[in-house]
């Protein structure tokens, strides 16, 4: 043993540097390249299990994970500081939120915080799959930040606690596999992808960030609202406008008016120290402001739902990929502007390069945060605390509007024929006249009453609010405010919180400006929506309050989320679901799945439930109504039918639903899918080759057209992907919905009986039928013909508007007199005299004057009594067609009913 000890000791420090060198590996020495060698790629797993091994080995790495994704898989978060900093991470979590809270804090107490605390920066990656850069500078600047020792990673690690997010470890996966699939790199590419790189939103995850329906949008909001509320966000995306590297901060007009201007000057100051950065590390090619479409409106993004609580978020497209590709030639993006103030010139672009950017973009963020540690945390505590005061107060947000009211009351005041010129001064009395209109006070409130039609809606709507972070409280006893008497169980949300602009923002209208390139000139379209309101959408029922108003009210406590907590009906008799309840079609379908007889009611005394849905009575039916009441919160009436005059029509089976689809998934579809899941319906997705192949009512009774999916008659439909370059188990996808070879198919479909529901753009069946309607939206050319209205006289977003509803008709069960639907640049029909007259079409919605709810309408005269939504006789079966994306994003439950309705 004397001997052989000193041998053991000069091997184990012999083997020191061995050691360490495979306990914190490199991405090269891990992955077999190095992030940003062209034609590589890191699949998912991969990654992950680099993540694992920098966690077990380095004190600086602590790996969360924080929620599964809708494949599965383990969504990861990365916490990387200080190993002092790790020690103490539960007390810097807990400073960074109440700083962001605001409540209960002194200014003196708020300062002892942001000395004691530490800058909290959120850098994600991968939300957008094919935007590869996202998901592989994560990779990159996790090493850097675990692996250098300069000073200024060293400084970063003590002031700043980062957390590194992957958006979308399943699109991950499979844009890689598909990447990676040739063994020649030459052969690699992103394109003609065969499905969603979300399963069912694609794109459009970055769409859900104030719904919440994904399974990755709740755990990352949980993480960013609720449980760190960090003051700076950075969210990665890829393709910057042509001619330059990338786009980024500060961003167009307009923003938001609900916004603190602390946002606006933060996303400034941070912008700027990244951009510097560039500059000093001579890499040109960046463009802002009004050198990109990203403008700070919109609330439902990633990283745009983060200005709605106070943080400074950040929104980078960078230019490259796996595959070397060229630097455009824009020859008015050559001299240097504002907008763009270090261009760049053409060349060839490599992946390495848009990896250095970013990793110089991300250190130029955390350098930022580091040296502004404080500040940045007595800054949103400020931007909190200015919202809880606004909230407390009468407040008056200034929208275009009213700004268009103190114009028109002063022109009313000058000689006939005056006009005002732009930025000319007004009377001073007109500020309070008319900008301060008692009547027209912001909220100081909002009550959502438990006794309404569709409860368990308001509920779901709640919780989307509780998941964003907002302060809810319910009412524990009946209670009086502002002069009427509400019921136990209301839902409360007050203003004076910190994250008053996103409560603002999911009850009140939005107010577009209206956004022209020069007077007369055609409009400047919005980043994404001009309109959401979330309570429009979803036909919740809520009262608006101006005055404080206090009563019986219990906090829930910040992230618990709501059952619609059901009381089971004292009556004896079968069951009533009304139709009115969307949760009434996810009971049913449970029903009849466990063999529960289900009737619908065709005809009543006085029109009395018709549309709802009756069970009988049993041992059988019991159970299973307790069993949905305790899980769905579903509250059926009780009623003993007798003699009463119901007609009633069993449902012995739900009807065979085709759902189309194509390659490459649609994500209009993706979300119809997602709804159809949630509500329990059983379907199939149709492709264009089962629509071709004819014979449709041998499998189906129902076809589901999303929007996009019928091209205009006349359009030539191409498919632009070779059947030999997709793998065979993917080849029943291909195939494009076409007028010679798909029209046909679904015209028999229809004349054999079958039902076919046609959304948005799918309206263009009706046209392609020759159904006897006509685009309500169109002008005579001087040569007599008919041309669509140019966007200088009728253009309408993104937006929420008002429809009148026939409640007669059966397709409309559940529904009342009017409606809010989102329309988007949605068709708009005309009826012909004698269609309607002899009841072939006929108008289940229509607009009346000024419908506009919310968002932008420019033109909407041209509106009245359009017809939004009709059903027309086919053969022997029935089309009907919903020109409003009734099934937006998943998100317009105030309208499901309308799909739903029709699956029956």
């Amino acid at each position: 043993m004397k001997r052989r000890f000193p041998v053991l000791i000069l091997y184990f420090f012999a083997g020191i540097p061995a050691l360490f060198g495979q306990a914190l590996p490199s991405p090269g020495e891990h992955f077999g390249f190095e992030i940003g060698d062209d034609y590589q790629l890191a699949t998912y797993a991969q990654t992950e299990a680099y993540f694992r091994k920098l966690a077990a080995v380095s004190d600086r790495v602590k790996l969360v994970n924080i929620g599964k994704t809708e494949e599965g898989r383990d969504q990861p978060m990365l916490i990387v500081t200080s190993p002092e900093n790790h020690k103490n991470l539960e007390r810097l979590r807990e400073i960074s939120v109440r700083m962001a809270r605001a409540e209960d804090l002194t200014d003196e107490l708020a300062e002892q915080l942001s000395n004691e605390g530490k800058a909290v920066v959120w850098i994600d990656g991968g939300l957008h799959a094919t935007e590869t850069v996202g998901s592989h500078q994560l990779i990159e600047t996790l090493w850097q930040l675990v692996s250098r020792k300069d000073k200024e990673t060293q400084r970063i690690l003590d002031q700043v606690v980062t957390l590194f997010v992957h958006a979308n470890p399943d699109g991950h996966e499979l844009v890689t596999n598909w990447y990676m699939r040739h063994a020649d790199p030459r052969k690699r590419s992103l394109l003609h992808l065969p499905v969603l790189y979300q399963k069912y939103a694609g794109h459009d995850n970055n769409r859900d960030f104030y719904m919440f329906n994904l399974k990755e949008s709740q755990n990352i909001g949980r993480q960013l609202f609720v449980d760190w509320i960090p003051q700076i966000m950075y969210n990665h995306h890829q393709r910057g406008p042509a001619g330059t590297v990338l786009a980024g901060p500060p961003y167009r007009d307009p923003f938001n008016y609900l916004f603190d201007p602390m946002v606006i000057t933060g996303i400034d100051a941070v912008g700027a120290a990244m951009y510097n950065r560039l500059n000093a590390e001579n890499k040109p090619g960046f463009t802002r402001l009004g050198g990109s479409v990203f403008s700070t409106w919109y609330n439902g993004g990633l990283r745009t739902s983060t200005y709605f609580h106070n943080m400074i978020g950040l929104l980078t497209e960078l230019a490259g990929g796996p595959t070397p590709e060229n630097i455009a030639l824009v020859p008015d993006r050559l001299l240097p502007d504002n907008n763009t103030p270090n261009p760049v010139g053409p060349q060839k672009w490599h992946f390495r390069q848009s990896i250095d950017y970013s990793v110089s973009l991300n250190y130029a963020v955390l350098d930022f945060a580091a040296r502004h540690r404080d500040e940045l945390l007595m800054n949103i505590y400020r931007m909190g605390k200015n919202s809880i005061q606004r909230g407390s107060a009468d407040f008056w947000t200034p929208y275009p509007r009213r700004i268009s009211e103190v114009k028109d009351a002063h022109v009313k005041t000058l000689p006939k024929g005056g006009t005002l010129a732009y930025r000319a001064p007004v009377p001073d009395a007109l500020y309070d006249s008319v900008m301060r209109k008692k009547a027209e006070r912001d909220p100081r409130g909002f009550i959502i009453p438990s006794a309404q039609a569709d409860f368990p809606t308001a509920v779901k709507f709640v919780n989307t609010l509780i998941r964003s972070g907002i302060r809810v409280e319910k009412a524990t006893a009946d209670f009086q405010a502002g002069g009427k008497n509400f019921p136990a169980g209301s839902f409360i949300v007050k203003t004076n919180q910190a994250f008053r602009p996103h409560v603002l923002d999911m009850f009140e209208p939005q107010n577009y400006p209206n956004d022209f390139a020069f007077p007369g000139g055609p409009p400047v379209a919005p980043y994404d929506a001009a309109g959401w309101t979330l309570a429009f959408q979803m036909g919740v029922r809520f009262d608006r309050l101006t005055d404080d108003f206090e009563g019986p009210f219990e906090r829930i406590p910040y992230g618990e989320v709501q059952k619609a907590g059901a009381v089971a009906a004292p009556a004896k008799g079968g069951y009533f679901l009304p139709a009115s309840v969307n949760d009434s079609f996810l009971a049913v379908n449970s029903l009849i799945k466990r063999g529960i007889t289900v009737y619908r009611v065709k005809n009543g005394p006085a029109g009395d439930a018709v549309g709802s849905f009756y069970i009988p009575e049993s041992r059988a039916s019991r159970a299973a109504i307790d069993s949905i009441r305790q899980v769905w919160g579903v509250s059926p009436e009780r009623k003993v039918l007798g003699r009463n005059g119901y007609e009633l029509q069993e449902l012995k089976q739900p009807l065979r639903l085709g759902l189309l689809d194509i390659y490459g998934g649609s994500m209009p579809s993706g979300w119809i899918r997602w709804l159809l899941e949630q509500f329990r319906f059983d379907f199939n997705v149709v492709y264009p080759k089962e629509i071709d192949a004819g014979k449709l009512i041998e499998r189906y009774d129902v076809l589901i057209l999303p929007s996009r999916s019928i091209p205009p008659v006349g359009a030539t439909i191409s498919q632009r992907i070779k059947e030999e370059d997709v793998p065979e188990e993917d080849r029943f996808r291909l195939g494009a919905v076409g007028e010679k070879q798909s029209i046909p198919g679904i015209r028999e479909f229809l004349g054999a009986g079958g039902r076919v529901v046609a959304l948005g753009t799918g309206a263009n069946l009706a046209y392609h039928l020759g159904v006897p309607v006509q685009n309500m939206l169109t002008e005579v050319t001087p040569e007599g013909g008919r041309r669509e209205l140019p966007a200088e006289k009728f253009y309408i977003p993104g937006s929420i508007l008002k429809v009148r509803v026939d409640t007669s008709l059966s397709a409309n069960a559940g529904f009342g007199a009017s409606a809010d639907v989102y329309f988007e640049k949605s068709p708009v029909f005309a009826i012909s005299t004698d269609a309607l007259a002899g009841g072939q079409v006929r108008p289940l919605a229509w607009y009346e004057t000024a419908p506009l709810r919310s968002g932008w309408a420019w033109g909407q005269a041209y509106l009245e009594n359009g017809v939004a939504a009709f059903e027309a006789n086919v053969g022997k079966g029935k089309l009907l067609v919903f020109g409003p994306e009734i099934t937006f994003r998943a998100q317009s439950h105030g309208t499901f009913r309308w799909l739903f309705n029709q699956l029956y």
